[in-house]
């Protein structure tokens, strides 16, 4: 199996692996792959014995011309993705008061109403591509607007935070490699120009500076990197995640017409649709971790340095703790998944996301109860970072 084919369909490897006595080493991954529940909470709990360092490795090292492009350009620092220990506690501080419960509770009417246009637009014409149309363009105004970001800048800095991605985890020839890096050094320059103007103001990028750079004055420059760096990290991750999970709820939704039918029945079930949703189909796959010491794990003796592949996705498969694993089912019983992560790594934006998720529910439910599945041929996307579909046709 190459990289891609595993991509887009990991679950018989993940099956293979939770079958498997011990750990399974998956070459792709280059890892040691954690796929059973009980050992993937297991690692999330012990930071000490497994390192956060290079959390997401790149699949693609960029030309030496698309770094020239980065050269001096704020933003070069670890983000709060890929720490440990204090340096973990210090950027994830500013991030939970900026999206703490009464911040999100304060955006719902932004989010409620984004939505609802959102729907408008494409209500009358009886067909979308939904990722396009919705899941994509929802969270981005969303995190935008917790970052008090211009709503003319947004999709700019959105598209060029994705080329950020693609810089490191898509194959690219040069010229498209230097063309990317472009963007993302704009994109940093313009993060660091709304970070000194946010210093006083009540938004996420407001806290990310004064709680990476406290005290009066201007940022030292490596408090500088450290405010972009975190920015731009958060304005990714707060989309793309949200954009995968709403993938990929209404797909699951659609496929088994019994699901929807249900929902509208039930609009009460909303919650637990979402939380079915994670379970399935982690928005995020799986992080890697360090191993910081000679250590054993599942039965597989580790070395210090080794790499391990952390499975939020297999973890919410596993046969021992969920019955019928592979059905997607609004109505079973409630089991907690692993999918937003577990212990001090977990995501600070998992109320965020839910709440964009129900209120979509709420307002498909009620304004396009027809709706259904356009086409049956439903494409994942190769990547293992944000699992959704590459495009959902709905009709209704």
């Amino acid at each position: 199996m190459d990289r891609e084919a595993l991509y887009r369909d990991p679950y018989p490897v993940y099956a293979r692996a939770r079958a498997a006595p011990g750990l399974t080493f998956v070459e792709e991954l280059d890892a040691w792959l954690v796929a059973r529940h009980a050992d993937v909470r297991e690692v999330l709990a012990r930071p000490d014995d497994f390192s956060s360092k290079g959390a997401l490795r790149p699949d693609v090292i960029p030309a030496p011309a698309a770094f020239a492009e980065l050269a001096g350009v704020p933003g070069n620092a670890p983000v709060v993705l890929s720490t440990d220990g204090e340096a973990h506690v210090r950027y994830r501080r500013p991030l939970t008061r900026g999206l703490s419960p009464a911040k999100v509770t304060a955006a719902l009417p932004f989010i409620q109403a984004t939505a609802g246009e959102l729907v408008a637009s494409f209500a009358k014409d009886g067909r979308v591509e939904w990722m396009a149309g919705y899941a994509r363009p929802l969270p981005a105004a969303v995190i935008g607007h917790l970052l008090g970001l211009d709503p003319a800048d947004v999709p700019g800095a959105v598209q060029a935070g994705n080329r950020a991605e693609d810089l490191l985890f898509t194959p690219m020839p040069e010229d498209r490699q230097v063309a990317a890096a472009r963007e993302v050094a704009a994109l940093r320059r313009m993060l660091a120009a709304h970070a000194a103007r946010s210093r006083t103001q009540d938004n996420l990028t407001g806290e990310l500076s004064r709680g990476l750079a406290p005290g009066p004055g201007e940022p030292a420059p490596e408090q500088r990197d450290e405010i972009v760096a975190n920015t731009q990290n958060v304005m990714l991750a707060g989309h793309l995640t949200t954009t995968a999970l709403l993938g990929t709820l209404v797909h699951r939704l659609l496929r088994d017409r019994r699901q929807w039918e249900l929902l509208c029945e039930r609009p009460d079930l909303a919650g637990a649709a979402i939380e079915e949703a994670a379970r399935f189909e982690a928005p995020v796959q799986g992080f890697r971790r360090t191993v910081t010491r000679p250590l054993e794990l599942a039965g597989t003796a580790l070395d210090e340095g080794d790499t391990v592949f952390v499975s939020y996705g297999s973890a919410g498969r596993d046969e021992t703790v969920f019955e019928r694993p592979d059905e997607f089912d609004i109505a079973r019983e409630p089991v907690r998944h692993l999918s937003f992560g577990h212990g001090v790594h977990g995501c600070p934006g998992a109320l965020l996301a839910r709440e964009q998720l129900r209120i979509t529910l709420e307002l498909l439910v009620r304004d396009l109860p027809g709706l259904r599945l356009a086409g049956e041929d439903v494409v994942m996307a190769a990547t293992l970072i944000h699992r959704a579909p590459e495009e959902l046709f709905l009709t209704w």
